[in-house]
């Protein structure tokens, strides 16, 4: 899958424009992903120097992005048919509805192919959940 991920606030505590520090267990996580066989986009409204540092902050940890900000690394965003839309089937930012799970649950969601609430419900009941096979077509 491709997996488009936030930067300050989901890999990182918010400190912007710093850099703050990393939230627990998102570059382990991340590195899992990778080694999974998912390809990582860093989707964050971090331009310029202050991208190049958050792209280089992560590189020292061990993740490489399949792409920054866009589709994929090369992408010509020059072309007037280009779309900023992210073609990612998962967004990963702390600005979701509910806010951000921890990266372990995370993990759980995306590898086992369920949905958080079929999670939470799981956890509730303590019995496994089923994923949705419709839900998680690519």
């Amino acid at each position: 899958m491709i997996i488009a991920v936030d930067f300050d606030g989901t890999i990182v505590e918010h400190a912007y424009p710093e850099i703050g520090k990393e939230r627990p267990f998102a570059i382990a996580t991340l590195k899992q992903l990778v080694k999974d066989g998912h390809k990582l986009i860093l989707w964050s409204v971090r331009e310029g120097k202050l991208l190049d540092e958050a792209v280089e902050w992560c590189k020292k940890r061990g993740i490489v992005f399949y792409a920054v900000n866009q589709d994929y690394d090369g992408d010509d965003i020059d072309n007037p048919n280009y779309s900023r839309k992210l073609k990612a089937q998962i967004f990963i930012d702390d600005r979701n509805i509910g806010g951000l799970p921890d990266w372990g649950t995370i993990y759980q969601l995306i590898s086992r192919r369920i949905s958080l609430e079929d999670y939470i419900t799981e956890m509730q009941q303590g019995q496994p959940a089923t994923p949705k096979k419709k839900w998680w077509k690519f």
